[in-house]
C-alpha cells in the first residue's frame, strides 16, 4: 500500500512545506477535555506560479498527471526508513491521524490536510510538539534531488524548522510561544527560499481558528479576533508579518 501512495506523497511534501501555502489550523476543543484538530493546506495558488516554470517533458510525467481524492492514515502514507525511527507513543500518533489528499495538478488543485483527535489535553500537547517529526523527511530529500520541478525551492529546509513552538496545554488553557531562538534558526536555514518566494510574489496567509465549548476568559493576542459569544478565536498573519515580529505568532488563551 505504502508503494501505491509514494508518489502522490512526493508530489505533496515537495509542495506544501515551501511557505507558499494557505495554512489553515482548526482546533475543536470539547466539554469532556478533547480536541479536534485539522492542519489544511491549499496549494493551489503555488502550483499556478510552479506550473508556469515547469518544461513540457515535466508536465507529461506520471507524478504530474496524477489524479487522486483519498484519504489515509498518516502511518500508511509514512516510508518506512521514518517508520522506525519512530517511538511507540509517535507511531501511535501517526496511526490515529489521518492524511487526506485531493490532487489534480493540471488543474492547479493540490490540497492536503492533517486531522487527529487528542482524547485528553496531554495528549494535544504531546500531538502538537511531535507532528513534525513525522513529516516524512526522508521521503521529501528523494524529491527534492531529484526534481527540478521546484527551480531552487528546497522545501525540506521548511519541514526541519516547524518545531518552534512551545506549547503548554491544560484542561483551561492553550499557550503557544514561539522560541525565537528556534524560530530565527529556522529563518535563517530557509532564506533563500523565503526570499524566492516573496520575489516571486507569493504571499504566504496563515489562519489559526480555535472554537470552545464554553466562552473564553482572555486572549493575550491583540490580532487574536474574538467572537461576539466569546467561544471562537481567531488568528490571521502572514509569514512576513511573523518574520517582523515573531510574538505576532503567539497565544495564551485561558477557558
Amino acid at each position: 500500500m505504502k508503494k501505491l501512495y509514494k508518489p502522490i506523497i512526493f508530489m505533496v511534501i515537495m509542495l506544501c512545506f515551501t511557505s507558499c501555502v494557505d495554512i489553515e489550523e482548526h482546533y475543536d476543543f470539547k466539554l469532556d477535555g478533547s480536541c479536534n484538530v485539522v492542519y489544511g493546506f491549499d496549494m493551489g495558488r503555488a502550483i499556478s506560479v510552479f506550473k508556469n516554470l515547469l518544461t513540457d517533458s515535466a508536465k507529461s510525467t506520471p507524478q504530474f498527471n496524477l489524479v487522486k481524492d483519498t484519504t489515509m492514515t498518516f502511518l500508511a502514507a509514512m516510508p518506512d526508513s521514518l517508520e522506525r525511527k519512530l517511538n511507540k507513543d509517535e507511531l501511535a500518533m501517526a496511526a490515529n491521524s489521518n492524511l487526506s489528499i485531493k490532487m489534480d495538478l493540471k488543474q492547479s488543485v493540490m490540497k492536503m490536510s492533517i486531522t487527529h483527535t487528542a482524547k485528553t489535553p496531554a495528549e494535544l500537547q504531546y500531538y502538537l510538539q511531535h507532528l513534525s517529526k513525522i513529516s516524512m523527511n526522508s521521503q521529501l530529500e528523494a524529491v527534492t534531488k531529484n526534481s527540478q520541478q521546484a527551480r531552487g525551492f528546497d522545501a525540506q529546509q521548511l519541514i526541519s524548522g516547524q518545531d518552534y513552538y512551545q506549547y503548554e496545554v491544560t484542561p483551561h488553557k492553550f499557550y503557544r510561544i514561539v522560541d525565537k531562538a528556534k524560530f530565527n534558526a529556522f529563518l535563517k536555514k530557509t532564506q533563500n527560499t523565503l526570499v524566492m518566494a516573496k520575489a516571486m510574489l507569493i504571499d504566504m496567509p496563515y489562519k489559526v481558528i480555535l472554537n470552545f465549548a464554553k466562552p473564553v476568559k482572555k486572549v493575550n493576542n491583540p490580532k487574536a479576533i474574538v467572537s461576539a459569544d466569546r467561544r471562537h478565536v481567531t488568528l490571521i498573519t502572514t509569514m512576513d508579518d511573523a518574520i517582523k515580529n515573531p510574538s505576532i505568532m503567539n497565544l495564551k488563551i485561558d477557558f
